[in-house]
């Protein structure tokens, strides 16, 4: 009979346990019911800018490393462009000889030109008197029928010769007096100008060959070698803009309710032994159709598809770096 009763107790006993565990199982079940937690997973991306010359050229030498941090204004890399030389000698050849015709131009005749032209100017007046003289004799003879018509017509046109002849004088010699004609001045002052524009073209191309760094970051690819050739446009490293660092998510568009643009959220980073950051939303994109959707129609429903959502940390955060991972857990509150 005892042992009957101490069966019948332990039976009771056990139902009344599995009773409490069903219980129990039922008020977690009832209380986590819909409240399941879905990840979503993203990563950090940053800001980069490419450095590339306009000028080809060897690469002569390397200022920086790969990892290193660099400020604007940084010199990066020096190229060796033996042409851009070489047309800098040729620019400012050009430079002074189109100097020195300006000079010229502005300074006009010297002052044995402007002699030597009043001296000719005044030979021509003396021989136009003489021929001016025998004109009028030969003049009269003709009238009195002494020199024959051909004799007249001979002295007529030595003296119209010698009439011009002195113009031509007097014309070259004002012309030495007053120098360059204004058209010949501003051509000159023109071509000095064309002239200083090629050597601040050839200028620039000389400080392109010293490749320097447009802002602050952080040097994250070096492409060639010293030593190698090097084109115009060439890429020849990476600049990564710390400052400048977001968080990519791929999301469902049944899940873009909960990440509204301006919105905030708590998102957790692996690699920073799980720390806790404010993240704001953005930027929001659709992926477009070659991106992956989520089939449903098999269940009656719609294709859902993909969006791109950035997000970038309220508080700067230490020891942050491209490529970390970022957790964020939709079913949490958000902050």
């Amino acid at each position: 009979m005892a042992t009957e009763r101490t069966q019948r107790i332990n039976t009771i006993i056990a139902l009344a346990v599995l009773g409490l565990v069903i219980a129990t199982v039922c008020v977690i079940g009832s209380i986590t019911y819909g409240k399941t937690n879905e990840i979503m997973q993203g990563q950090m991306e940053v800001t980069e800018y490419r450095v590339s010359s306009k000028v080809p050229g060897r690469i002569l030498e390397f200022r920086v490393k790969e990892g290193q941090v660099v400020k604007a204004g940084d010199t990066l890399a020096i190229i060796e462009a033996p042409e851009v030389m070489a047309k800098k000698a040729q620019a400012e050849a050009v430079k002074t000889a189109a100097k020195a015709l300006n000079e010229k131009a502005e300074g006009g005749a010297r002052e044995e030109q402007i002699q030597g032209a009043y001296e000719l100017w005044q030979k021509a007046i003396v021989n136009r008197d003489i021929w001016e003289k025998s004109f009028k004799r030969v003049s009269n003879l003709f009238k009195e029928g002494v020199v024959s018509e051909q004799k007249y017509d001979e002295t007529k046109a030595q003296y119209d010769a010698a009439i011009a002849t002195e113009k031509a004088a007097k014309s070259q010699y004002d012309m030495a007096v007053k120098g360059a004609q204004q058209e010949d001045k501003d051509m000159a002052a023109a071509k000095v100008a064309q002239a200083n524009g090629v050597v601040a073209e050839v200028d620039s191309y000389i400080h392109e060959t010293f490749l320097l760094a447009y802002a602050d970051g952080e040097v994250t690819d070096i492409f060639p070698h010293i030593g190698e050739l090097v084109g115009t446009g060439a890429p020849i490293m990476n600049i990564a803009m710390m400052d400048d660092m977001w968080a990519t998510f791929n999301v469902r568009e049944d899940h873009l309710s909960k990440l509204p643009l301006g919105s905030r959220f708590t998102a957790e980073f692996p690699a920073l032994r799980g720390a806790s950051v404010v993240m704001e939303v953005n930027y929001m994109k659709d992926r477009g159709d070659y991106a992956a959707w989520k089939a449903t129609k098999q269940t009656g429903q719609y294709d859902l598809k993909t969006f791109e959502v950035r997000a970038v940390p309220v508080t700067k955060v230490e020891g942050l770096r491209p490529g970390m991972t970022v957790i964020y857990r939709i079913g949490e509150e958000k902050k």
